[in-house]
């Protein structure tokens, strides 16, 4: 059953289906190589078997999960970003800013992030002076820039201030941040709608994953470390400190 009024069931699953695909070329192709390119720490692989009570096959597959877990991030956030491609009023310029969305008095301008804490202070300056120059030299007096989050501490729709080189910046109500309920609210009239994407989501994915059963796929990883050496410790130290003293073949 699809529920969502602001985007067409064909092109809500054309998302979802982009970010399954993703996630499976994400691990399906991680090999041994991949694996220990940043060289694995294996004494923390170590500790998190014996402390976890798990075997060393348990501890691979998430050390595996947590190298592709950017990635995935990487994807989620685009997720979000595309769905908007589909929705009444919005763009997604290939340059620039990630969403446009232009109502019947306003067009927003919009920075997408999936979590509130991705940004440090820096890069938080920094997107906030771009918004701030951008309103003063190529915006009309009726555009907003907006700082949008998925992950935000809380529901929100408020003028963004922050502190430029320690300088506490005024208040500009036409530089807003906001969590993403609030902005689907905004897009769609209905404040709802965000979540009932999130109740729409596990429908959809379940129903994908069921009409595709390659997404399912072993990853050999572990069989390619014992094809280092038959005790897995041993296979984890030569990845890892081939050169170093005491550890030559």
């Amino acid at each position: 059953m699809y529920s969502l009024d602001f985007i067409s069931e064909e092109n809500f699953e054309q998302e979802v289906l982009i970010v399954l695909n993703e996630y499976f070329q994400h691990f399906k192709s991680m090999d041994l190589y991949k694996f220990n390119q940043n060289i694995v720490d294996p004494i923390k692989l170590l500790f998190d078997k014996y402390c976890f009570n798990s075997s060393f096959e348990e501890i691979i597959k998430q050390e595996i999960n947590r190298q592709i877990d950017k990635s995935n991030n990487n994807s989620i956030g685009y997720f979000h970003q595309r769905l908007f491609k589909h929705i009444k009023n919005c763009d997604v310029p290939k340059v620039g800013w990630d969403i446009v969305f232009r109502d019947e008095n306003k067009t927003y301008f919009v920075e997408l992030k999936n979590k509130h804490n991705t940004m440090n202070s820096s890069s938080a300056a920094k997107t906030y002076i771009k918004m701030q120059n951008f309103l003063l030299t190529q915006a009309d007096n009726l555009s907003v820039c907006a700082l949008v989050e998925v992950i935000a501490k809380k529901s929100q729709n408020i003028a963004w201030q922050i502190s430029v080189d320690g300088e506490k910046q005024a208040v500009n109500e036409r530089i807003r941040r906001m969590s993403i309920d609030q902005f689907y609210y905004l897009v769609t009239g209905n404040k709802s709608s965000f979540a009932n994407l999130c109740r729409q989501l596990p429908i959809t994915i379940e129903k994908l994953i069921n009409k595709n059963s390659g997404f399912v796929e072993e990853n050999q990883i572990f069989a390619e470390l014992l094809n280092v050496d038959k005790n897995i410790i041993t296979a984890l130290y030569k990845l890892a400190f081939s050169s170093y003293c005491g550890f030559e073949a």
